[in-house]
């Protein structure tokens, strides 16, 4: 590590898994990732219906925050930043929740709004200089939400968080683990029916000048849908970033994982056996929004909220 960097680290707890992201933050602003890993721990499971978090997926996901403390100590970390996003913000238990979190992390535990959580996504992958000029929307899919953010020049001008999240819809439509065609036309259906009463009304409002330049999804189910389309079972950033999906190749994509039955899908390199559930949502959200938006291709970023709360003081 440089003299000159900071090495930190942030944890991530989302809906459906828990992250780490440790690294090297100079003084201009750049960001060394030197640990960067996540676990399922799906705490979101069984919650939106009761608006409650259970007792196992709290228990799982404080022992993996224990975990990657831990490890982010022993990789040099001299802060450990904890955030937590849609499902602590809704739940009734919220403090259950987060008493264990602070005991895990032995340290404090931040719970951010869903405007806080679009605008550090977008800050995030405008950390990478060729996306800082563009016209971007940036889409973060995650386990309970999705942030859409709209901005230029490496500024949001709009932001805003939909209830639409992977977790929550999967316990919503129940697919199974054989999907027949007669599910993915319910659940198109669905999402087309959301984006274009919720959404598209009010993200219209910002484009008086037009669509975005670039659309860039950022998040785990991005990322995995780019290593599935190279067939590729190892993480590689430089690959990840490269990949784009046009709307035809998305729709197909979509139809390929919703075909599969789920012992299938969890064969498949690129795709996390623990995740082979939750994907067909989050493919699906980001072909809905394609279509409903009539927005022609997908971009992909792995970096995101994690890399703007590494440089957040």
């Amino acid at each position: 590590m440089s003299s000159a960097a900071n090495r930190r680290a942030v944890i991530d707890v989302g809906t459906n898994s828990v992250k780490v992201l440790v690294g090297d933050v100079s003084p201009d602003g750049t960001v060394t990732p030197v640990l960067e890993t996540s676990e399922q721990t799906r705490l979101g499971r069984g919650f939106y219906e009761t608006h409650r978090l259970q007792t196992e997926p709290i228990v799982a996901t404080a022992a993996a925050v224990a975990r990657f403390a831990q490890r982010a100590r022993q990789a040099g970390a001299e802060t450990v930043r904890v955030i937590a996003t849609s499902a602590a913000r809704d739940a009734e238990n919220r403090a259950e929740l987060i008493h264990a979190l602070e005991a895990a992390a032995d340290g404090p535990v931040e719970v951010i709004s869903g405007d806080t959580e679009a605008e550090w996504a977008f800050a995030g992958v405008c950390s990478a200089p060729e996306l800082t000029f563009p016209r971007l929307l940036v889409l973060d899919v995650g386990g309970g939400s999705t942030e859409f953010i709209l901005g230029q020049h490496g500024r949001p001008e709009f932001r805003q968080s939909f209830q639409l999240g992977s977790v929550r819809l999967l316990e919503r439509l129940q697919p199974g683990d054989a999907p027949t065609p007669a599910a993915l036309a319910h659940a198109r259906a669905e999402l087309g029916a959301f984006i274009r009463q919720s959404v598209a009304p009010v993200i219209a409002t910002p484009w008086p000048r037009g669509k975005p330049e670039r659309v860039v999804g950022v998040g785990g189910s991005t990322s995995i849908l780019a290593l599935i389309k190279a067939g590729v079972g190892t993480f590689d950033r430089e690959l990840i970033e490269r990949t784009r999906f046009s709307r035809s190749e998305l729709t197909d994509l979509v139809a390929r994982l919703w075909s599969l039955p789920l012992a299938e899908r969890r064969r498949l390199p690129g795709l996390p056996p623990e995740r082979a559930d939750v994907i067909l949502i989050g493919a699906a959200i980001y072909e809905a929004v394609l279509n409903e938006l009539d927005l022609p291709e997908l971009s992909v970023s792995t970096r995101g909220l994690r890399f703007a709360a590494l440089l957040q003081p």
